[in-house]
């Protein structure tokens, strides 16, 4: 590659979904329902966990984090791409880019993190039940949510650093919605082979351990479960597992389809596709799943909501 073909790249142009209008606007009305719709229902969980004192336990805590989380996750990618349905060119700063991406990466690095201690409470609450207390008491819980957020927001700090010094030639239009590893790197044309192997190392390492202290937890868990003599007892015991169970098959599935892979895939419409579903429709689904099979939450659901609306007619009232 000549010199003379790399340039100063100071903004992107995000494709997005290229479609005819009318499909463009109803996209942007049926993402947009979507986005509230998040922000709406992570909100009402954190919002119940913290006013009802029955719910004040560790799995509820984490319960709400992942709530808090989506929250900021789903504000990263959404808000660009609805903007891309009604500006043309959708452009962004290099600068923008970059930090849209950093801030990406840290809450993809910091789930997975969190879902491993989530795993790791429910391990506990059922291989050792009489200690559960005494071990996941809500300093160690605070301790783990913690950790998990400084374990993503570090490891995407060397992720996007290097990514950032990669040179690019002339093309600066990126066939995405937003700002995301591959599609950056396609565009690079001479020193990103360091970039490549920095954010592969870095994305198998941030998905091995926390994957690997997953399987391990539910591998005690399966074999507790099934050295309980009673059918319903074993039902109950495991009831407890399968949301989280669920949310854990989603991520990893969508995490290592779209970043465990040393080079961007051929087929862009086809990443796009599962970048949408991965940013836009599983933070949607989770607090869906959480809630769905626990009466305890749904319960509480009810009663925050049931109060909270007698107290907005009371104080709007004469």
């Amino acid at each position: 590659m000549k010199e003379e073909n790399i340039t100063n790249i100071t903004e992107f142009i995000l494709v997005g979904f290229p479609t005819a209008v009318w499909l463009q606007i109803l996209l942007f009305i049926l993402f947009l329902g979507n986005y509230l719709f998040v922000l709406l229902e992570n909100l009402v969980i954190i919002l119940t966990v913290w006013v009802n004192g029955s719910l004040l336990k560790p799995m509820y805590y984490f319960l709400s984090s992942m709530s808090f989380l989506e929250i900021w996750y789903i504000s990263v990618t959404v808000p660009k791409m609805l903007a891309g349905f009604l500006l043309h060119p959708n452009t962004i700063s290099f600068l923008g880019c970059m930090t849209q991406l950093y801030f990406f990466i840290s809450l993809v690095c910091t789930e997975c993190v969190l879902l491993a201690a989530m795993a790791y409470d429910r391990y506990v609450a059922i291989c050792h039940p009489l200690h559960y207390p005494v071990i996941m008491t809500t300093e160690f819980c605070m301790q783990l949510t913690v950790s998990s957020w400084v374990c993503g927001f570090s490891i995407a700090v060397a992720k996007v650093y290097f990514i950032s010094r990669v040179n690019f030639c002339s093309n600066n239009v990126l066939n995405h919605f937003f700002c995301d590893v591959s599609p950056i790197l396609k565009l690079a044309c001479k020193n990103f082979s360091m970039a490549e192997t920095v954010d592969f190392s870095l994305a198998f390492v941030i998905l091995i351990f926390p994957f690997s202290a997953t399987v391990l937890s539910y591998g005690f868990i399966i074999s507790t479960v099934l050295h309980i003599p009673s059918a319903s007892g074993r039902q109950k015991a495991f009831s407890t597992c399968v949301s989280h169970l669920t949310v854990v098959v989603i991520y990893y599935m969508a995490v290592i389809f779209m970043h465990v892979r040393p080079r961007a895939i051929a087929s862009f419409n086809s990443n796009k596709l599962i970048s949408a579903i991965y940013a836009v429709l599983t933070p949607m689904l989770n607090p869906i799943i959480y809630c769905l099979r626990n009466q305890d939450i749904k319960d509480a659901i009810k009663k925050t909501l049931v109060n909270g609306c007698c107290l907005f007619w009371r104080d709007t009232s004469f």
